[in-house]
């Protein structure tokens, strides 16, 4: 994890927004639920990506209309889609990215 998005991936804030959301969804991956194959979603992922430019800005960082519900295995591919199979990044035992 980025030392700058640390502090708020362990706020109390996205604690509950993260869980409020993937309930919201039943727990299901949302893509994994296109392709009628039903998978628990353990991550709620930003689909515009975090920055240090708009870490503080709750439109971007705890909107509904920026997250998607994925399991993990959707999570990897969403961070390495169009990488080599080698990534500088991975994923801690909850399924959040981190740096390598």
């Amino acid at each position: 994890m980025q030392p700058w998005a640390e502090k708020f991936y362990k706020s109390l804030t996205w604690q509950k927004c993260r869980e409020s959301f993937l309930s919201s969804r039943n727990f299901f991956c949302e893509r994994c639920a296109k392709k009628k194959t039903l998978r628990t979603a353990v991550i709620a992922h930003h689909k515009r990506p975090l920055t240090p430019k708009n870490i503080n800005d709750p439109f971007i960082t705890l909107s509904p209309d920026n997250l998607q519900a994925l399991c993990k295995d959707c999570h990897r591919r969403a961070h390495t889609r169009g990488r080599k199979a080698k990534s500088r990044y991975s994923f801690d035992e909850r399924g959040e990215i981190y740096e390598r």
